[in-house]
């Protein structure tokens, strides 16, 4: 009590200072090097953190499937952190953290970070250029369920979460859909704080090497821009020539499925499923740290460890010019331009030579089927130049509309608009609209289930102009805004990750209305009397199609689909373009 009292009436006395600043234990710091933090010890570790330091605040934007509230750490030294700026002169740099809690390096090296900056032994000023976001656990529903066994080859550590949620979801397939609250809490967060960076914290799997960890960058060409070239030529470089000064190299994310590194890889494509993709779509520069799964935690905590100290060099040093150039590319959108890529595939006429470490790719007999097994032999490390095909090039490209229109009884799709920023506006009365309508022509379906879908992919569209009326409360959403890419790759069914592709709107897909062949056939046979060109169609259908020419049923089904009967709304995407 006497102590307490003293330090009240001494308020700038040095000891008292140190103390109130004193960071608290770091669990993993506490243990053995092999073990992590659980979850309710992350939880207090932040909250007395922010309790100690007037430059730490606690935000939630929502609870997750768990129940527990999705919380985010803001540290800011240039201004308070308990409230969020509308105008910034200063970057944000924003780590996310166990995605995959049976992934936990950035949980514990976040932690480390912090307690540098806050001690002041971090070695850069970055506190007083730049803010620092962390989100302790993303996944906390997989942070409570915590095993030892799940994690089958990897190194470490002792115990630790599950990849899924509370309800089984992988939280990096989510960004787009939004199924779980985790993802709806994470939309509203990431626009809050508006980040210039982020760091997504993973470990990798898959073939064996030297490196401790790996770099995915989102990919340059679909960030594109300016933002998209500052990334090649000199983000991405700085980063790699400082984690090697600092001993501890990195490769870009090894993504050799179906071969070996010593041949080369493409870049991974991160679609907008991804966390990498999702940020890029909001002209943020994203990235995803993947340690090896092999090397100790030891190792893979550090490398985590120096390689956000190390971004965190290089945005105090380009703050100001990625604020600038992140401003720039949103005026493009902005303005519009005439179109834009939905889809991208890689060029393989094109690549930067890279100089990999790996181990020599061997195949003895398996143990168990005696027949060769790929594996790596770390007694046989190598040095060469690989090539490294990070170029992609559009493979669907979409004319940029004026505007779409979507129907008001679309809520899931329109929350998600909401939630990411992007602004509309309800239509005030009843109105007719010259558009342009997309018809459905044809699609295929994933045959097994994913990430609770059944995912639609090489659509193929009919445009078609006409008017259209749309009621009071229909919502109008212009392009000519910074979110024009959340926009286009959402509601342009052709997308790879556009919300036709997940589902949202397949109740279009099933007919409501049909026909009884015995009421219908008489006036099939009369269409068929008075339309020459219907019965040209049929015969020439029946001509190209045995089964159809021997099923009743079927015929009377193709003139059915070509009557005043055929419902409207069958096979109709119901989101609108307007040109």
């Amino acid at each position: 009590m006497k102590a307490s009292v003293l330090c009240m009436f001494l308020l700038l006395s040095p000891i008292c200072f140190s103390l109130a600043q004193q960071v608290p234990p770091i669990p993993y710091a506490q243990g053995n090097g092999n073990q992590t933090a659980t979850y309710a010890q992350i939880k207090d570790w932040w909250s007395t953190l922010a309790q100690r330091f007037e430059q730490v605040a606690i935000h939630e934007f929502g609870v997750t499937d768990s129940g527990e509230p999705l919380q985010w750490v803001y540290i800011n030294a240039i201004e308070s952190p308990n409230t969020l700026p509308q105008v910034r002169k200063y970057p944000i740099v924003m780590i996310n953290n166990g995605i995959h809690p049976g992934e936990p390096d950035g949980i514990d090296a976040s932690m480390m970070l912090v307690q540098d900056l806050l001690e002041g032994t971090a070695g850069h000023d970055f506190l007083k250029k730049g803010a620092l976001v962390v989100i302790p656990v993303y996944n906390i529903g997989g942070a409570i369920n915590r095993n030892r066994h799940s994690r089958t080859n990897q190194n470490g550590p002792e115990a630790y979460g599950f990849r899924g949620n509370a309800r089984n979801y992988d939280l990096n397939r989510d960004f787009i859909k939004a199924d779980t609250k985790n993802a709806l809490a994470f939309s509203r967060g990431f626009h809050a704080f508006d980040p210039e960076v982020m760091i997504d914290t993973h470990v990798s799997n898959g073939a064996d090497y030297q490196y401790v960890l790996t770099l995915l960058s989102t990919q340059k060409d679909k960030l594109g821009g300016q933002l998209g070239q500052y990334l090649h030529q000199t983000l991405e470089p700085a980063l790699f020539k400082e984690m090697e000064e600092l001993g501890e190299p990195i490769t870009p994310y090894v993504n050799a499925w179906g071969g070996t590194p010593d041949q080369g890889w493409p870049q991974f494509y991160d679609s907008p499923r991804y966390s990498s993709g999702y940020a890029a779509l909001f002209q943020c520069l994203s990235f995803m740290t993947e340690t090896h799964m092999l090397k100790p935690y030891t190792w893979r905590v550090q490398a985590t460890h120096t390689f956000l100290h190390t971004m965190l060099v290089q945005v105090a040093n380009d703050g100001k010019k990625i604020l600038k150039l992140k401003q720039a590319d949103r005026q493009y959108y902005a303005k519009g331009p005439d179109s834009l890529a939905l889809h991208w595939q890689v060029d393989k006429g094109r690549f930067t030579p890279f100089n990999f470490k790996g181990y020599e790719a061997v195949k003895p007999n398996s143990a168990v089927s005696g027949l060769p097994l790929l594996q790596y032999d770390r007694e046989q490390p190598f040095e060469k130049e690989v090539p490294f095909y990070n170029h992609y090039t559009p493979a669907i490209k979409v004319k940029v509309p004026k505007a779409y229109i979507i129907p008001q009884g679309w809520h899931e799709v329109l929350q998600r608009l909401r939630l990411n920023g992007v602004q509309m506006r309800q239509i005030e009365e009843d109105t007719v609209v010259d558009l342009v309508m997309y018809k459905i022509a044809d699609f295929k379906t994933r045959q097994s289930p994913y990430e609770g879908h059944y995912l639609h992919y090489n659509v193929q569209v009919q445009a078609t102009p006409r008017p259209m009326g749309f009621r009071t409360g229909d919502w109008y959403v212009p392009t000519n805004q910074a979110a024009l890419r959340y926009i286009m790759e959402t509601l342009e069914p052709q997308g790879p990750d556009a919300f036709f592709a997940w589902n949202f709107f397949d109740t279009i897909l099933q007919q409501k209305e049909g026909f009884s062949s015995y009421v219908f056939e008489k006036e099939a046979a009369e269409m068929l009397a008075k339309d020459p060109d219907l019965k040209q169609a049929l015969e020439a259908a029946k001509a190209a199609n045995p089964d159809l020419a021997q099923s009743t049923y079927a015929q009377l089904s193709f003139i059915y689909q070509r009557s005043k009967h055929k419902e409207t709304a069958h096979m109709r995407h119901p989101v609108y373009r307007v040109e």
